[in-house]
């Protein structure tokens, strides 16, 4: 996977979630492997898309093929 722009993560996280709780995981979830922070806080500090997305998925177990 190249670079992931910041529209195609927040559409992945809203297929995923759906709507409200896509903004509610990003919001509230803290993630270990974003350096326990949530999804919003590592997007604020440069982390970029691609890595926050691999961090989602391992944190939520969702399948390989899922993923893109």
């Amino acid at each position: 996977m190249g670079s992931m722009r910041l529209t195609e993560f927040w559409e992945r996280m809203r297929d995923r979630f759906g709507p409200a709780y896509a903004d509610s995981v990003a919001r509230d979830q803290v993630i270990g492997g974003l350096g326990n922070r949530t999804v919003n806080e590592a997007l604020a500090a440069g982390v970029s898309a691609k890595d926050v997305w691999r961090a989602v998925c391992v944190h939520f177990e969702i399948p390989v093929a899922d993923r893109h």
